[in-house]
Parts: structure tokens; C-alpha cells; sequence
């Protein structure tokens, strides 16, 4: 039988990533208490436990902050990962979020006018059960890997893992290593690699959007003036000034612009930070498709067979919201488990926040529309929130 928790706040938030923490410091500064409930022993454990250490912020520091919190004026433009960490532990800290640890949610259900939400203590193997009126789902985009289904991969003799368990390229010098995926982790951990003596090459199957951190930046902030049409195709003209014709290299560009794919699909562009110079040099290859792997060799959809040492899978995470979300999500999430619709409020007290695509911002903009409309059901007014901004890349 669960145990029932010893109180119960008006808002249990499922997670303790930023956007969890987020919408905890958010409802606070309104006098409004919640329980934060994560699976993992840390709060921001995607940042602490499964980034590889060489991850730097692609966003500056004026717009990576969580509400109520700039960074400080000394900090870098661009966080290392272990100062966004210990940015988060002080985040928690300053807004005294009250987090249960080690809690893996089984369950969430709406029943007779509240949020049941069943979890076990993974420290104990204890059930609980906790309740609450209004329920914050903050889970984030980075729930659970995904794995390719490659035939032949149980024939692989040597380390395959995925990106999440990728730290950095030591004891990988002279070693043959192939990165799966093209997005900003692949990219990176491909440059990694090359920087730190592996022989790396990189998996390209689709187009890819390239850009530096200056042109992000600089596009970014016109979100505020301009339409995303012509914001492409000046971030385009200036992508082309800076790399080129990628598609000469094996990276080509999709033909829809980058933030217009943005919005469309969720699909981010890439941040170069010096893997393109290595593939026109040749020190990271290119190569298509895996087709097949036969023990040490992998054959790819061109014909090529090529002998590695190592594979990791930079391919992606999926939400894990619709296994344990019971009751109330439709609307409000897609079958991925990601965001659906415009509002992140949805029936009977149910509330998303970061599970948009739109980042660290996207947190921090969830967060204070969610806290602004619990705070006012919770005194009294019905009145709606129309102010809230999810046009943003």
C-alpha cells in the first residue's frame, strides 16, 4: 500500500530539471508552496550526470537564465556545463525548492477534483502516494535515449553507448570512432574525438542547418523586429559567408530555413564550434546511413565497410510523459509526449512546462505564465492569461 505523504501543497511538479525548478521559484515568489518530484538523486541531473564535459551553453548568459536569476556579470558569455550545474544548485537553493529525491513517478491520475500522483522511493523500493490540486508536468525533451534497431549490433565487439553516457575522447586516441547523428551533441562529440587523437567520423543522413553561436545570437535577438522569414534568410546569407557551400562537405542544408524548421518541425540547427573545419580537412569524415554491422565492421547505405573501435549513438531522447500521465494529457501533449497546442495549461489543473523545444527561455516563459495562473485560481479570479510568449525559437 502507498504511503501517503506527510502534507500536501496545492502543486506537485513532476521533475527538477531547470524547468521544474523553474515553475517551483516561480510559484514561491507568488506564496505559493509545491513538491518537486524527480527520479534522480540531484536536481538538473541531464546537466550534472549525462552531458559529455566539454558542453558549453550555444545561447548566451543574457538569455540561458532562469526567472528572477541573471547570471552573474562575470560569468562566460557561453556556460560550461559544471557552472550551469552549480548555477542550478544555488537556483534551488535561493528559492528553497522543496525537492523528494529518488522519487520514480508510476502514475498520475485525476480523481475526484485532485491530482493523485503514485511514485516509489527508489532508495527504499517504498510506495507513496502524494496529492495535490494542480499538477506541473516538467519532465523535459531529454527523458530517455534513443537507440537505433541496427542489425548486426549485438555482433559489435567493442564499446557502443549512447551520447548520454559519452564523457569525453580519453582513452580513445588512435581508436576508429564513429558517431552516429548530426545534431549539436554528435557534432561535438565528433570534435572531441578528432581534438583528442581519435580517428572520428560522423554519420550524416539527413540536412543540416549549420550555424555559429554569433549568428544564433545575433538572429535571435530579432525575433522581436522581424519575421522569421526574412530572420532565415539573413541567417542564411551570413551561414553562407562563414561556411560555404556545406553540401560540398556531405552537410546539406534543407532547403525550408532554419528557425521557419524551427517552428515547424522542433528541429534545432546545429551549432558549429569547430567540427565543420575538421570535416573539409578531413580529420572527421562524413559517411551516410549504417546499413548493417557485422562484428567490427559497419557497412553503410553507399556500399563502404569500415572496421571501428567504438560507436556512440548520438540519436536523440524521447518524452516518457504518456506512460505514467494517466488521465488528462490530450491536448496538451502530442503521442511523442511533447508539447501540443500553443498553452501549456490544460484540464483539471493539469499544467507542461519546458517540453515546448524552446529551451532554457522556454522554461523560464512556462514557469511564470504557470505560477501566474495558479496564483490567481488560487485566489479567486478566473480571469485568463492571454500574455503568454511561445512564438519564441
Amino acid at each position: 500500500m502507498a504511503t501517503p505523504a506527510s502534507s500536501s501543497p496545492p502543486v506537485i511538479i513532476v521533475g527538477a530539471g531547470p524547468s521544474g525548478l523553474a515553475a517551483s521559484a516561480c510559484l514561491a515568489r507568488r506564496g505559493v508552496a509545491s513538491l518537486v518530484l524527480d527520479r534522480d538523486d540531484c536536481v538538473g541531473s541531464l546537466w550534472r550526470k549525462r552531458a559529455y564535459d566539454r558542453l558549453h551553453l550555444h545561447l548566451p548568459k543574457q538569455i540561458s537564465a532562469l526567472p528572477h536569476a541573471p547570471h552573474a556579470h562575470d560569468a562566460p558569455d557561453y556556460l560550461p556545463r559544471d557552472h550551469f550545474v552549480r548555477y542550478l544548485d544555488a537556483y534551488a537553493q535561493r528559492f528553497h525548492v522543496r525537492a523528494r529525491l529518488r522519487r520514480e513517478v508510476r502514475a498520475a491520475r485525476f480523481v475526484d477534483g485532485r491530482w493523485e500522483v503514485d511514485a516509489v522511493d527508489l532508495a527504499t523500493g517504498q510506495p507513496e502516494r502524494h496529492a495535490a490540486k494542480f499538477l506541473v508536468v516538467a519532465t523535459g525533451e531529454f527523458d530517455e535515449k534513443v537507440l537505433p534497431q541496427v542489425p548486426g549490433l549485438d555482433t559489435f565487439p567493442g564499446e557502443a553507448m549512447h551520447s548520454r553516457d559519452y564523457v569525453s575522447a580519453e582513452g580513445k586516441r588512435g581508436k576508429a570512432v564513429l558517431v552516429v547523428g548530426c545534431g549539436n551533441s554528435g557534432m561535438e562529440i565528433a570534435l572531441d574525438l578528432a581534438e583528442g587523437g581519435a580517428a572520428a567520423s560522423v554519420v550524416v543522413r539527413g540536412q543540416v542547418h549549420l550555424m555559429t553561436r554569433e549568428i544564433m545570437s545575433a538572429s535571435t535577438a530579432l525575433f522581436a523586429h522581424l519575421p522569421v522569414s526574412a530572420i532565415d534568410r539573413l541567417a542564411l546569407l551570413a551561414c553562407f559567408l562563414v561556411f560555404g557551400d556545406t553540401a560540398k562537405h556531405g552537410v546539406p542544408r534543407p532547403a525550408l530555413g532554419p528557425f521557419a524548421r524551427k517552428l515547424q518541425s522542433n528541429v534545432y540547427p546545429v551549432i558549429d564550434v569547430g567540427t565543420y573545419s575538421k570535416i573539409k580537412t578531413g580529420q572527421i569524415k562524413v559517411l551516410p546511413a549504417i546499413t548493417s554491422i557485422d562484428g567490427d565492421v559497419v557497412e553503410f547505405a553507399d556500399g563502404r565497410r569500415q572496421r571501428f573501435d567504438a560507436i556512440v549513438f548520438a540519436t536523440g531522447y524521447r518524452s516518457a510523459v504518456k506512460k505514467w500521465l494517466k488521465s488528462g494529457g490530450d491536448g496538451l501533449f502530442g503521442d511523442n509526449g511533447m508539447a501540443a497546442g500553443r498553452s501549456p495549461k490544460g484540464e483539471n489543473g493539469l499544467y507542461r512546462a519546458g517540453l515546448a523545444g524552446r529551451g532554457i527561455y522556454g522554461s523560464g516563459t512556462d514557469a511564470e505564465f504557470v505560477a501566474q495562473d495558479i496564483s490567481r485560481q488560487l485566489q479567486g479570479s478566473s480571469e485568463p492569461d492571454n500574455d503568454h510568449d511561445n512564438n519564441r525559437v
